[in-house]
């Protein structure tokens, strides 16, 4: 039986319970905490920045500093993945202010630690643009996290960029721009590429199982918007003609995943989609392993790419992408020159997997949000910036020119890509024009 019932109440409290908390009390053990953690990065060089400079002679920033306040999970369970934005945001604020600045000023990221945590985001902006005065914010990361700030940011009027939220129907707000181009139906399309993406191997699966996260945008994905429960990952692969042999839940914290492996064991389907985040496909990689059981073929919608990678027994697994730094989304030199700055601070900070991907493109285009709406209205009004965007769209290094769509909540098209690990690296696969060369799909049930 599939978990619709539960699946509609448990989002929709969800998301009551994050806004709720963005719109309540400021003040309490949050903002104490928050305070504690609080980070500032300020104007600084890097070899590479400097480098930029001279070449250009760019004249430096000077002034009042512009103040950009937002939080991201320095601690908690998101803590590995939110390293990844934060050492992309490092590196723009670096690249801007060796640039010029903003509007010929510095810029100052104003930093505090969320832990995680919806409710500790939702207080950190609030004090952010109440006691702290930013002249601009960035959205967390996180789909609880971003919808919690964004419920405070529009409250204010504030313009928010914001790069990993997937409730995309949940998202009314006219001046929120999401720089992870899944588009409007998630639900829809980012299963869709995936099945395309095995049916050109000629040798579909004709059995498919799913192991869902019980966090707000696997469930999404995967059951489809709970008012309508159209799409889902589960009723396009059933529209296929491919019989589903597992449809499971599994909480967020899950620790002990030996349950969850034999059920897959039991049910034996020729391809599994595991509708996890972070480190989940390792862990259950892993226990599957210990069974002596492993599918024919796997995705994972949100892997922590580093571990996976790492993982015996990945190899042949699947997920989406937005870049990868191999051609044709290598083709342009800067964006190679920027993923290269970009990757020696990710080594630096202890990243597993030190290359930029799918997080550190969709971080990087949202910071290029703030940048150019703030340039288009040549100014740091709100609303300004906000009706730049939407007239405008933006020029984006690693998304290429985007157009947003006020009909369609400011989502644009699905730019997502079909990524594998082959002979230990991962490729993008699908569609054929993004693919690595001489690199394509590998799957072949019973193989």
């Amino acid at each position: 039986m599939r978990p619709r019932t539960r699946w509609t109440y448990l989002i929709l409290i969800t998301v009551m319970a994050m806004v709720a908390a963005a719109c309540g009390d400021d003040e309490g053990e949050g903002t104490t905490t928050l305070g504690a953690t609080a980070t500032t990065l300020t104007p600084s060089t890097t070899e590479g920045a400097t480098e930029t400079t001279a070449a250009t002679e760019t004249t430096a920033a000077s002034g009042e500093p512009i103040r950009v306040g937002s939080t991201l999970a320095l601690t908690g369970v998101f803590a590995p993945t939110a390293a990844i934005h934060k050492a992309t945001g490092e590196v723009f604020v670096e690249r801007i202010n060796a640039s010029g600045g903003l509007l010929g000023r510095p810029i100052e990221w104003i930093l505090l630690d969320d832990e995680s945590a919806p409710d500790l985001a939702a207080a950190a902006y609030e004090r952010l643009i109440t006691e702290d005065e930013v002249d601009l914010v960035l959205g967390p990361y996180g789909t609880g996290n971003i919808t919690a700030a964004m419920a405070v940011a529009q409250r204010y009027g504030y313009v928010f960029p914001h790069h990993t939220a997937s409730l995309t129907y949940a998202y009314t707000y006219e001046c929120h721009f999401s720089s992870w181009s899944t588009g409007l139906h998630p639900n829809i399309t980012n299963p869709n590429l995936l099945y395309d993406a095995l049916e050109s191997t000629g040798t579909p699966p004709e059995t498919i199982g799913f192991v869902v996260n019980e966090f707000p945008g696997t469930m999404f994905i995967s059951y489809g918007q709970p008012e309508t429960e159209e799409g889902g990952a589960v009723t396009e692969a059933e529209k296929r003609g491919w019989e589903v042999v597992l449809d499971v839940t599994y909480p967020i914290a899950t620790s002990d995943w030996g349950p969850l492996a034999a059920q897959v064991r039991d049910a034996d389907p020729d391809f599994l989609y595991i509708a996890g985040l972070g480190v989940d496909a390792p862990n259950l990689i892993t226990a599957m392993q210990a069974i002596d059981y492993s599918p024919d073929g796997m995705f994972v919608q949100w892997p922590a790419p580093g571990p996976l990678l790492g993982t015996e027994g990945a190899d042949g697994i699947m997920s989406v992408t937005i870049f990868e730094e191999h051609p044709p989304f290598t083709d342009d030199p800067e964006a190679v020159e920027v993923a290269g700055m970009i990757d020696a601070t990710l080594a630096e900070s202890g990243v597993p997997y030190a290359k930029v991907e799918t997080q550190a493109a969709a971080s990087w285009t949202a910071w290029e949000y703030l940048q150019q709406a703030a340039e288009g209205a040549g100014s740091l009004d709100q609303q300004a910036m906000c009706d730049w965007l939407i007239d405008n769209g933006a020029q984006t290094l690693f998304h290429g020119d985007i157009e947003f769509f006020p009909d369609q909540q400011n989502y644009f098209e699905d730019l997502s890509k079909i990524k594998q690990v082959q002979d230990g690296e991962w490729y993008t696969v699908y569609p054929e024009e993004f693919a690595a060369p001489d690199r394509s799909v590998a799957f072949s049930p019973g193989g």
